[in-house]
């Protein structure tokens, strides 16, 4: 699996940036412009910039004053896709199980459980993880790369064509 790869699929997998505005009273009104947590969603930027220790590092931060069970649940969703770029799996598969114990409809949260799997070979449970991500939402381009993570290196292709070299005559580097 390159890092090029896990990386596509993780780009469009985990990251939601949260900018709804936060309204503690419902009768008093508010103009909020920009986000409520500017942490949560300048770790986001990051993560999806690449800079994954940077990304966690504010990712954390938004955690700590998250405002709600909705901004608890991007910043879990962040941050196991940050971990999983980090190639700190025990940790990220702990912040996806957080997202799917909130939410059993999430997705991406499945997604990127089946990339920690995979990476850990544990291809059964990546495969009941692409199959939940099927039934939710089976058009995602991100199933497809997983999927084909998944594929190489359960049933890797074989090439059906050998090129015997031994017939070729020897080179003359004087010729050139």
């Amino acid at each position: 699996m390159t890092a090029a790869r896990l990386t596509a699929a993780l780009l469009l997998v985990g990251f939601v940036l949260p900018c709804e505005p936060f309204a503690a009273d419902r009768n008093e009104s508010r103009t909020v412009i920009g986000p409520r947590n500017l942490n949560l969603y300048d770790g986001a930027i990051a993560l999806k910039a690449g800079h994954a220790e940077e990304g966690v590092r504010l990712t954390l931060l938004g955690l700590n004053m998250a405002a709600g069970e909705h901004e608890r649940h991007i910043a879990f969703a962040n941050l196991c896709a940050g971990y999983i770029l980090l190639e700190q799996l025990d940790t990220a598969l702990d912040y996806c199980n957080r997202v799917l114990a909130r939410d059993d409809r999430h997705w991406r949260g499945y997604n990127n459980r089946a990339l920690i799997y995979i990476k850990q070979k544990r291809y059964l449970e990546a495969e009941q993880d692409i199959l939940a991500v099927q039934k939710l939402n089976p058009n995602a381009r991100n199933l497809k790369i997983v999927r084909a993570m998944l594929l190489d290196e359960t049933d890797p292709v074989i090439p059906n064509i050998v090129i015997d070299d031994r017939r070729r005559p020897p080179r003359n580097d004087d010729d050139q």
